[in-house]
């Protein structure tokens, strides 16, 4: 099979979909690799690398598309990329089609077979492919959120841990997720008095067992949620409903009762955002104001540090990138049910539930194409 890996052009995006040692896998199975120049650049693996690895270096994405059989992105497919799919190739990366009609009219339009990072789904519930996404940005969340509340970012003026004298700044995650429980990890690292904040009783149990009293563990009730958001300087969104839009569990009319200049930190805002005054910024303009709250909305918070994330990224999907070229993609998602979950968009039809159902669209089962 043919691989291409073009150059992400999202605003901001530095990460890359393959590090030179993914394509050294790749060569070592029989397949080639077409890489576009500097695509890794922004994550710190230079062209020469690539080469030394086996890939042939092509100067343009239009080479990418028009050759590979499959294409091997980190972000959603911008419209001028979606415009360069064909009938019948691979797209895999992610996709986050819920909260975004346009992008899924356009794959559906392509008739590409469009393979989403989140969606591949293990047995056990978990999602191996977003998970070391979750893990950088949920680490990231409390380290910006820790950023934006000083006062020359337009915060409160708060530090995190305080000093001796002061109390430490009150952080709010809602949901206890692989997100939620790096940014609680992280924030109660640096001090902080952390609340997180769940549905599921299993969880919350499961993070007392691992910290005690170190966080405090509370079910997520309206009640409770306003109580804890009214109080916080910080609230970092981390609520994940696998391809569908997330629910608003913080809404505009709770605003004017929280602190002035408290910051919130919608990690989830890439599946429509948990707090509902949130909309997705970029790390050229991450943050806003609505009612005296410092909103911070990046979508894509993980390319800030693209070294570390295309490393950890690449580490996850391998596995299964290898198979759908070994196999070919109808063999590799027959023999594998959790990377079935990851085909949202197949020969025109919407084969992922959630995806339909936030659209209102129909909704074809995989194993009728089949």
């Amino acid at each position: 099979m043919i691989v291409g890996v073009p150059k992400e052009i999202k605003n901001n995006e530095f990460r890359v979909g393959m590090t030179p040692a993914g394509v050294a896998e790749f060569v070592a199975h029989g397949h080639s690799v077409l890489v576009q120049t500097m695509a890794g650049e922004g994550s710190s693996f230079a062209d020469a690398e690539y080469i030394e690895a086996g890939a042939t270096m092509v100067a343009t994405a239009d080479e990418v598309f028009a050759q590979a059989d499959m294409i091997v992105k980190v972000k959603e497919p911008q419209a001028v990329e979606i415009a360069k799919l064909r009938p019948g190739q691979i797209l895999y990366t992610y996709l986050h089609l819920a909260p975004d009609y346009e992008q899924t009219m356009g794959l559906v339009g392509s008739k590409a077979v469009c393979i989403a990072y989140e969606t591949v789904e293990l047995p056990n519930r978990s999602l191996p492919l977003l998970a070391p996404m979750s893990e950088v940005a949920g680490r990231m969340a409390a380290q910006v959120g820790a950023t934006y509340l000083q006062k020359p970012f337009g915060g409160r003026g708060t530090l995190m841990g305080g000093v001796p004298g002061t109390h430490p700044a009150k952080v709010v995650v809602l949901g206890g997720g692989v997100v939620g429980t790096n940014a609680a990890y992280v924030a109660m690292g640096m001090g902080a008095d952390v609340t997180i904040m769940d549905v599921s009783l299993d969880r919350l149990r499961y993070l007392d067992d691992i910290w005690g009293n170190r966080i405090r563990t509370i079910y997520s009730s309206k009640h409770n949620i306003e109580e804890a958001v009214y109080a916080a300087d910080l609230v970092i969104g981390a609520v994940l409903l696998p391809g569908a839009k997330t629910p608003y569990l913080v809404t505009k009319d709770m605003l004017p009762k929280m602190k002035r200049g408290s910051v919130v930190v919608d990690v989830s805002v890439d599946q429509g955002g948990c707090i509902e005054s949130t909309h997705a910024t970029t790390h050229a303009d991450p943050t806003y104001f609505v009612e005296g709250v410092l909103h911070y909305g990046v979508a894509n918070m993980p390319g800030a540090v693209p070294n570390t994330s295309t490393l950890a990224l690449t580490n996850a999907t391998l596995r299964y990138g290898l198979a759908i070229a070994d196999k070919g993609w109808k063999q590799a998602v027959l023999d594998d049910p959790s990377l079935a979950k990851g085909v949202n968009v197949l020969d025109g039809k919407i084969t992922y539930k959630p995806v339909a159902d936030a659209h209102g669209m129909n909704y074809t089962p995989l194993e009728k194409l089949l």
